[in-house]
């Protein structure tokens, strides 16, 4: 069950409206690391969840306050489109051409379709695709992607925050670069804490060890004409999961024999020598 309340949980009131900058703000809503993203991600983990306790817990802490941040995006971008397009707006740009250039920036289905509000969709209109979370049932993989998607979405949060001089959606954004702060060392302090759990290790899923070709579980191979790959830590000493030796291989030579595909079905019509035979019965058919 949810209970929704009313009350933003921060304030989302832009200094003036400003069309073209909603659409910008679109992409924290809609992007593939917008606030949309983090929110079902985070519910479909918590559901996923197969452990009752502090970890489902967590995820259903920040799983719900994720769903109040789409809340106070969308609100802003309501806010941000006050009074556009309407007959003031058309007087405005006619009057002036830069508010013509400003509105002219406004995503059209923010009018058409939702009546000048925000949409579930990124700055450039693309609706947003369910695709995008993670959510496999493997908090340690699951808690690695939230880092992840914290840190894009914090990156996106700071990169809209210098493209505006509104102070009312600056102070939004503060609210949400610190919550991306707060979320992205909590996630790093589960991971920390599944470890010590003995719950998960540092590789994810902690299973078939036994099965996998360890001769190949530490080597980092130079396949590129960049010539500094082999100065980094990854390059030799201990793996971080303290079970390996790293190597670097030089020059790495192919495992696998040619990349032949077999020959396709007749019937596939695919262009092959195995089709010459074909080729020639339907030519002496016909003459």
């Amino acid at each position: 069950m949810f209970l929704h309340t009313s009350r933003l949980q921060f304030e989302a009131k832009p200094d003036r409206p400003d069309a073209h900058y909603a659409r910008k703000l679109q992409e924290l809503i809609g992007g593939a690391y917008g606030e949309m993203t983090v929110t079902m991600q985070y519910l479909f983990q918590g559901w996923n969840c197969r452990m009752e306790g502090k970890y489902k817990d967590l995820i259903m802490d920040v799983a719900t306050e994720e769903i109040g941040h789409v809340e106070m995006l969308a609100t802003m971008v309501a806010r941000l489109l006050e009074g556009a397009p309407s007959e003031v707006t058309a007087k405005a740009v006619a009057d002036d051409p830069v508010i013509a250039a400003v509105i002219g920036g406004m995503d059209p289905q923010q009018a058409i379709v939702s009546g000048g509000g925000p949409t579930l969709s990124d700055s450039n209109g693309v609706p947003w695709n369910g695709r995008f979370i993670v959510a496999s049932g493997n908090l340690m993989a699951d808690f690695r992607a939230n880092v992840a998607a914290e840190a894009q979405g914090r990156l996106q949060t700071a990169r809209l925050y210098n493209m505006t001089d509104d102070t009312g959606v600056r102070d939004m954004l503060k609210f949400n670069l610190a919550r991306d702060t707060a979320h992205q060392n909590m996630w790093l302090a589960a991971i920390e804490e599944l470890q010590e759990d003995g719950l998960e290790g540092p590789i994810s899923p902690s299973a078939l060890f036994d099965e996998e070709y360890a001769e190949h579980a530490s080597t980092i191979w130079h396949n590129s004409d960049g010539p500094a790959g082999a100065e980094g830590g990854w390059a030799s000493g201990t793996t971080p999961d303290g079970a390996h030796e790293f190597s670097y291989v030089m020059d790495p030579e192919p495992l696998g024999g040619k990349a032949s595909a077999p020959a396709p079905d007749p019937l596939l019509y695919a262009t092959s020598p195995a089709n010459l035979g074909l080729i020639e019965k339907a030519i002496r058919k016909l003459t």
